[in-house]
């Protein structure tokens, strides 16, 4: 479908670090002069691929940014390839049936996105000029009204059901799509439970909190949790957590009838304790943070808790009077949800300065601290109020990178009688935020390692930044190296695309996108899905922003714009490589591409970074409608730079082209359709 290009320009720098977040260092003319290096449009990062993270998939959820944390370890991190700066480019889906663009983005195991929609949820097409919607489930439309879907919370199922929250404290299940994976135009509701009800029945007792969030455990089981973003210990509110039983869910989806007293487990908290973020669940049972403690429960016929581990927090963080800030933090207790990995969770408490906590999975044992973000100026508040982007390579170190939301929480949650479980930019935030962009927050991000040593763990800051004030849910790629966000810069105004080294903290990448204030993306996260082309970002000007690559392009036909919607970069393992047919070690990712209304034999080049090694000893792949790859006859295909010339020999750091010639209708096109080709080709050396 036909999209518009909103801006081009955008500017390489390098940025020089020092080990901590100190502001008062000058910097040199050095620094300055590096600093205001730019490169060509068309060059792209150097690509720093890393190992896979080590999460062990949850057999009842969907496998790709499956919730707004992406899993259900709340890792914030994806396998996925993101774009790496070859001629970038900024596409825009406009919304005119939400008050704001899609404010909340996940995918099911068919790339279907999953977005609110009026109070409910909908699969949409977020890449067309305006977003169109496929389904949807609305609750005044369906349902009868009088709640709205909690969809920060929600999830995507292993079947591609969608889990939700609700305002009124039940969690459905709808039915997105058929066997197939066909979109249906009104969701079917499977499953309505109210959990609230069940759980004050059980325990005899008034629950003063509402519903938060939700998450299966590796067993099917669906725990949950109340609070809110702001659970005062004073005000003696009651809560609990808990869980419904996969046999009454199975029940249920089967059209019996369960009792959910005998199918619903609560653990009764003490007054005043409540969750404030989202639950994680791992193979060893459900994490649950709340503003005093972090748990590990399992399922037993009933709630085993398996540890409990308190924590410090300084309370509530408001801005004080005569600061540049008028809002402060969302959370009393921590601001994250728990982020874990197979052998830790880590989580920040909300002390002065704030620390980092990894405990053990197995005993909750607190085994590393250290304080983050903690060298900004003494007026510079810092409350980290998003779970980390956590990183375990699989070799004994855990990178954790947290980040100051301080000032984006609204003042009025303070108030006696603010629900603060109520989802919404007006109920949770900061007015003079919104409207005045990120000058009205704090600054800080920080990468800090955690270790296996022989004598257990330790932590070590490995990165700071202290001119950086990120409120977007930043997204890390462990198939390019790079973590993706949205900033402004306060010099400027503007609202920047950026992309910053994973290894060494410096800004790789920015891309500016407008100074008007309505483009503050308002706490929302990146957004990675599965094409290998799109980090989508939404913004309070009714514009859901993707950065793209224009990877790909006609050399016979420059006029001619490819549909980077339908131009995919995915990693093709060795394993995978091998048993398609390919022959020595796969190199580069695999290209999907179609191209429409072609000529009968049509010439497709492909831009790629990050090969090395004689050109003479790479071959391409092409797969074919029987799923095997077949190598791409010489005749058929070339590698060259973007001047024409063949290489002998081929550096990472350099910008390739691969020109294949593909035939409508041959052998390596996978497209039915007349006069449309589809490719999929992969290097091999």
């Amino acid at each position: 479908m036909k999209k518009r290009t909103i801006l081009l320009a955008f500017i390489i720098s390098t940025v020089a670090m020092t080990s901590g977040c100190s502001s008062n260092e000058p910097k040199t003319d050095e620094v300055k002069q590096e600093q205001t290096k730019t490169e060509s449009v068309s060059s792209g990062v150097t690509i720093k691929p890393l190992t896979q993270k080590a999460i062990d998939e949850n057999p009842y959820m969907a496998k790709n940014d499956a919730n707004i944390h992406h899993d259900c370890y709340n890792s914030d991190s994806t396998d996925e390839v993101l774009p790496v700066s070859i001629y970038p480019e900024i596409n825009v889906s406009y919304e005119k049936v939400n008050p704001n663009a899609s404010p909340a983005v996940f995918f099911d195991n068919y790339g279907h996105s999953v977005v609110p929609l009026l109070g409910g949820l909908a699969i949409r097409d977020i890449n067309a000029e305006e977003t169109q919607t496929i389904g949807y489930f609305s609750p005044k439309q369906h349902d009868g009204g009088g709640y709205v879907i909690q969809s920060s919370y929600s999830f995507v199922d292993e079947n591609n059901r969608l889990v939700c929250p609700t305002s009124n404290n039940h969690v459905l299940m709808l039915k997105a799509t058929d066997e197939e994976g066909n979109v249906l135009p009104e969701f079917e509701k499977v499953l309505d439970i109210d959990i609230k009800a069940a759980a004050e029945a059980i325990t005899g007792k008034t629950l003063d909190q509402n519903l938060l969030s939700v998450v299966f455990d590796y067993e099917g089981n669906l725990w949950f949790a109340t609070g809110g973003f702001r659970i005062y210990p004073e005000r003696q509110q009651q809560g609990a957590m808990g869980y419904i039983s996969r046999d009454a869910i199975n029940a249920i989806l089967n059209g019996e009838e369960v009792d959910l007293t005998a199918a619903t487990f609560v653990y009764e908290l003490t007054p005043g304790e409540g969750a404030e973020n989202g639950i994680a669940s791992s193979k060893e049972g459900a994490v649950i943070l709340t503003n005093q403690n972090c748990y590990l429960l399992k399922a037993d016929n009933g709630v085993q808790v398996e540890w409990c581990t308190p924590y410090e927090s300084a309370g509530a963080k408001d801005s004080k009077e005569g600061d540049e800030t008028t809002g402060g933090g969302l959370a009393w207790g921590s601001g994250c949800s728990p982020s874990l990995t197979s052998n830790l969770v880590m989580f920040t408490d909300n002390q002065n300065p704030v620390n980092l906590l990894a405990l053990d999975m197995k005993t909750g044992e607190k085994v590393a601290s250290t304080p983050v973000i903690d060298e900004l100026p003494e007026e510079m508040q810092v409350s980290v109020e998003n779970s980390a982007i956590v990183y375990d390579n699989s070799e004994g170190t855990v990178s954790t990178i947290v980040c100051n939301w301080f000032g984006a929480g609204s003042a009025k949650l303070a108030d006696a009688d603010n629900d603060s479980s109520v989802q919404t930019y007006e109920n949770i935030y900061d007015v003079n935020w919104l409207q005045k962009g990120n000058k009205m927050v704090m600054p800080g991000v920080e990468r800090v390692d955690t270790i296996k040593t022989d004598d257990g763990y330790e932590m070590k800051s490995i990165w700071c930044r202290d001119d950086i004030r990120d409120t977007s849910m930043m997204k890390l790629s462990t198939a390019t190296g790079y973590i993706y966000g949205y900033v402004q810069d306060l010099d400027s105004g503007m609202w920047q695309f950026i992309m910053i080294d994973f290894e060494t903290g410096e800004t790789a990448f920015s891309m500016d996108v407008s100074d008007k204030p309505g483009y503050n993306n308002m706490a929302i996260g990146m957004y990675a899905g599965s094409s290998g082309n799109a980090l989508y970002c939404p913004t309070g000007y009714l514009e859901l922003l993707r950065l793209q690559d224009r990877f790909v392009y006609l050399p016979e036909m420059p006029y001619r714009k490819v549909d980077l919607d339908k131009a995919m970069r995915n990693i093709l393992t060795q394993e995978e490589f091998t048993e398609d047919g390919g022959k020595g070690n796969v190199a580069g990712w695999l290209n999907t591409i179609t191209v429409e209304n072609v000529h009968p034999s049509t010439t497709v080049a492909i831009r790629m970074k990050g090969l090395a090694g004689k050109t003479d000893d790479f071959r391409l792949y092409a797969y074919g409608k029987d799923g095997k790859l077949t190598e791409v006859p010489e005749d058929l295909w070339k590698i060259q730079t973007e001047d024409g010339k063949t290489p002998e020999k081929l550096s990472e750091d350099a910008l390739y082209e691969v020109h294949v010639t593909v035939e409508d209708g041959g052998t390596f096109d996978l497209s039915e359709t007349e006069k449309e080709i589809k490719i999929a080709v992969v290097l091999g050396n």
